[in-house]
C-alpha cells in the first residue's frame, strides 16, 4: 500500500522440523516465526490471514482464518508482534505467501502483504 500511514511489514524466518518430520512418508515439518511490524502512522489490529502454502509438486494449499495462533493483535506505530506457527509439507522444498488483513485505529481496512519466503529440507537446495 503507498498511503505511508498504513505500512506493515512482515519479516518471516524458517526452520526444518527433522524430529516432526518423516521423509519417508513424503512428511515434511517446518516452523516459521513471523514478525508483523508496523512502520505506519496508525495503530493497526491484525484481523485474518490468508495464507497460500505450494508444495514443490505445484500443489496449492489455502488457509484462511481470524487472527493468528489465536490473537488479533493491535500493533502500534513502531512496534511490532512476533509468533511463531508451523506446516506440514509432501515434499522437500515449497513456498508460503499471502497476505494479513489489518484494520487501522482510524476504521481503514488494508491488507500487509506477506512476501514469498521458502520452506526447504536443509541440503535440498544447491
Amino acid at each position: 500500500m503507498s498511503d505511508p500511514r498504513y505500512q506493515v511489514d512482515v519479516n518471516v524466518a524458517t526452520r526444518y522440523l527433522p524430529e516432526q518430520s518423516q521423509p519417508e512418508q513424503n512428511r515434511f515439518a517446518f516452523a516459521y516465526t513471523v514478525t508483523i511490524v508496523n512502520n505506519g502512522q496508525v495503530p493497526a489490529k491484525l484481523l485474518s490471514r490468508h495464507w497460500l502454502i505450494t508444495d514443490g509438486d505445484g500443489r496449492v494449499q489455502e488457509v484462511r482464518g481470524a487472527g493468528v495462533v489465536g490473537q488479533q493483535p493491535l500493533i502500534t506505530p513502531g512496534h511490532s508482534h512476533t509468533y511463531s506457527s508451523g506446516t506440514v509439507m509432501a515434499t522437500r522444498v515449497g513456498t508460503m505467501q499471502g497476505s494479513y488483513q489489518m484494520l487501522a485505529e482510524d476504521g481503514k481496512r488494508f491488507d500487509a502483504e506477506i512476501v514469498p519466503f521458502r520452506l526447504a529440507v536443509p541440503g535440498s537446495l544447491h
